[in-house]
């Protein structure tokens, strides 16, 4: 809950700087002052809005700081268990694997016709005929 509540006040204060950063004047406004362009149809005036919007952007800029700091705290110190490096999973896994054997057949469907003891069951004979009396060996 705590993580979500700081996630979105990251969010809100990331948006608020780039909107006051994008609303402050730079640096080169007051060389265009020169030819025309001057602090008559700004809302606060010549210097009105400098200091606010300094000042905001700061604050914000400050809290946005300090919030990334708690987040990175708190993804780093909210797992209970260490973790683990690859090589230990790996290592893990290969423990628990069953020993690697001979495969055995795999067991005929439930659907399937059982075979008559004794008898040969023939892969090329369709399932639903029985499958050919075996032949005795010559003598």
């Amino acid at each position: 809950m705590l993580r979500l509540l700081l996630t979105i006040v990251q969010v809100f204060t990331s948006l608020a700087i780039i909107g006051l950063v994008l609303l402050q004047r730079g640096k080169g406004a007051e060389a265009g002052a020169g030819f025309g362009a001057g602090a008559s149809g700004t809302v606060f005036g010549a210097r009105g809005a400098s200091t606010a919007l300094s000042r905001a952007t700061a604050v914000f800029a400050a809290i946005f700081m300090i919030n990334s700091l708690a987040l990175a705290y708190l993804g780093t110190s909210s797992s209970k268990q260490p973790q683990k490096t690859i090589l230990e999973e790996a290592a893990d896994t290969g423990k628990s694997a069953p020993p690697a054997g001979p495969a055995r057949p795999a067991a005929p469907p439930a659907s399937a016709p059982a075979a008559a003891p004794g008898a040969a069951a023939n892969p090329a004979a369709p399932a639903s005929e029985p499958a050919p009396a075996p032949t005795p060996p010559p003598k």
